[in-house]
């Protein structure tokens, strides 16, 4: 087999009919210059939504849940021990909202080589006072320094500094919906009652805009010192330890590990966000999906192609059948131009698809409900390109060679008689 030969053939073959080598690379030009952005925006489109909640979300939450005590007393008696005890209106016990042990909850989370970090929280709700009316919200009382490392604090602080709330004695962030319903702006001092009738003063330093609005017309964040004082509660007073993991895959097993260990509630990341994991996993499906189902269509526009070539060709193959060439040979020609074409086609995609997403990248996206977010999401995951590279070159493949096996079994002597 002279290669170099082959490959003369075959270029001459393919700049023979140049304007249809040139449409069949065009269509799979188009189709991994789609896959690429597609798959591009679609994925980093859901890093964003997903970003939304999960960024702002534990792998596991540590917190104690008030409900009722499962040992009645009626069920400890001697004489209803062995039957099935109907009680009503259960109320709760002498449970507290708080985590007990919270200093060595917290101690033994920094030794745990599975903890990436942790961060602990006080939540407590308030009524936030606005002339004679009383606004419902929530405080939260946070670790600032851990809630910007772990939890992306920083990025959904629209106005002021996260840090000032650590900085300045008294100091609160309200949620952008709360604060127009204040009428607060930076600076001002807001008051709030707490539901143990306690009224305190706090100064605003800065709005936070989650993108979610009924989240931020009710969420303020203060540190944790200033809410133990607002509560009135000692230094150990916690009510949350929020804990990310180094393998988020990991969080069910070592919940459920953590709550016999601690004696608290723990709730893992992937029961608490079960349907953003699933709304992400289709819409990657879909996208997937269509690039394929693109590049399948320039395949088959492949296909056409060389089957017209060699109907056109049938004299030239007939030609090197008779000097020698064996059918192999023929087949090797026909399968170069398709992985020729597909070769070039996939390159110039991968190309344009990459400027395409450049292009995407920089269109301007602004909405109220996303300030951080300034134009259209992409992800450049070398991945996308891999993959498009590799279907580029699998489908030509196949798409040439059932026109090539065709072509090398063509019977010279008929198609000279033929003639």
């Amino acid at each position: 087999m002279n290669v170099t030969l082959i490959t003369d053939i075959a270029r001459s073959l393919l700049m023979a009919r140049w304007k249809q080598t040139l449409v069949a690379a065009i269509g799979v030009t188009f189709s991994i210059t789609m896959f690429i952005a597609l798959l591009g925006f679609m994925t980093g489109l859901n890093q964003l939504l997903d970003g939304l909640v999960l960024n702002r979300t534990p792998h596991i939450r540590l917190y104690n849940e008030i409900k009722p005590n499962e040992l009645q007393p009626v069920n400890q008696h001697k004489d209803f021990a062995s039957s099935y005890n109907f009680i009503q209106s259960v109320k709760a016990g002498n449970s507290r909202q708080e985590l007990y042990n919270s200093l060595a909850i917290l101690t033994a989370l920094g030794k745990d080589d599975r903890v990436l970090g942790y961060a602990p929280k006080i939540t407590s709700p308030v009524f936030f006072n606005a002339g004679t009316n009383d606004i419902t919200g929530v405080i939260n009382g946070i670790d600032v320094v851990n809630e910007i490392s772990l939890f992306h604090f920083k990025d959904y602080v629209t106005t002021g500094s996260a840090i000032d709330i650590d900085r300045i004695s008294n100091s609160i962030i309200l949620g952008k919906g709360m604060a127009e319903k204040l009428l607060a702006n930076l600076g001002d001092v807001v008051q709030l009652t707490t539901a143990g009738g306690e009224r305190f003063s706090l100064k605003v330093v800065g709005y936070y805009q989650s993108g979610v609005a009924d989240f931020d017309k009710v969420q303020s964040f203060a540190s944790v010192k200033t809410v133990q004082k607002v509560m009135g509660q000692p230094g150990n007073y916690i009510t949350d330890i929020q804990v990310k993991l180094k393998d988020m895959n990991k969080a069910p097993a070592i919940a459920k590990e953590y709550s016999r260990l601690f004696q608290s509630e723990a709730q893992d990341i992937q029961t608490a966000n079960a349907q953003y994991e699933t709304g992400s996993f289709i819409r990657t499906l879909i996208s997937y999906a269509v690039g394929i189902t693109l590049l399948i269509v320039a395949g088959f526009g492949i296909y056409n192609i060389l089957n017209m070539m060699i109907y056109e060709k049938m004299d030239s193959i007939a030609i090197l059948k008779a000097t020698g060439f064996s059918g192999k040979d023929v087949k090797r020609i026909f399968l170069m131009i398709a992985m020729s074409i597909g070769f070039l086609g996939g390159l110039a995609g991968l190309l344009f698809g990459y400027v395409l997403s450049l292009i995407i990248d920089q269109v301007p996206f602004t909405t109220s409900a996303l300030p951080t977010v300034t134009t259209y999401p992409v992800n450049y995951s070398p991945v996308f390109y891999l993959i498009g590279a590799s279907f580029s070159l699998i489908t030509t493949y196949f798409a040439g060679w059932f026109p090539a096996r065709k072509a090398s079994k063509i019977d010279p002597v008929i198609i000279i008689r033929g003639k």
